[in-house]
């Protein structure tokens, strides 16, 4: 069997994605931030936006 070689990643790039990931974290903060989806989906339901203005109770 072969052996598998293991990709070396250069400490230059391995710096770039650091600092990459930090400025990130500084501009949308901690947490989760989708990055697929930029343009909300109108079929998705948001009941608070669709009667936010509707209080003719």
């Amino acid at each position: 069997m072969k052996k598998k070689r293991k990709k070396i990643i250069p400490p230059e790039l391995l710096a770039v994605r650091i600092a990459n990931r930090q400025l990130e974290r500084e501009l949308l903060g901690d947490g989760f931030h989708s990055r697929t989806r930029l343009k909300r989906n109108r079929k998705i339901y948001t009941r608070k936006q669709k009667h936010a203005g509707n209080s003719d109770l």
